[in-house]
């Protein structure tokens, strides 16, 4: 995996665990004001696998609601 998927995927884990409206608002603001290639993105082995794995549950229903995950992670938190 070259240096640039490493680091994008670094601020994607980051992201995923931000919770602030405002602080993702600005920062929303600020990735779609730069200037983005228009390149495709060649996916790595890894993202392909996980792609087909979440189609995979998508189709087998092994799915949970945003609540559910949300009230889990809290609990999870809480218990640390």
């Amino acid at each position: 995996m070259s240096t640039t998927d490493i680091l994008r995927n670094n601020i994607i884990d980051k992201l995923l665990t931000i919770n602030n409206k405002d602080y993702l608002s600005a920062l929303f603001q600020l990735v779609n004001s730069s200037s983005v290639s228009q390149d495709t993105v060649n996916l790595t082995e890894e993202q392909i696998l996980m792609l087909s794995l979440s189609d995979q549950d998508i189709k087998s229903e092994k799915l949970i609601a945003q609540y559910q995950l949300d009230n889990d992670d809290l609990q999870w938190l809480t218990e640390q």
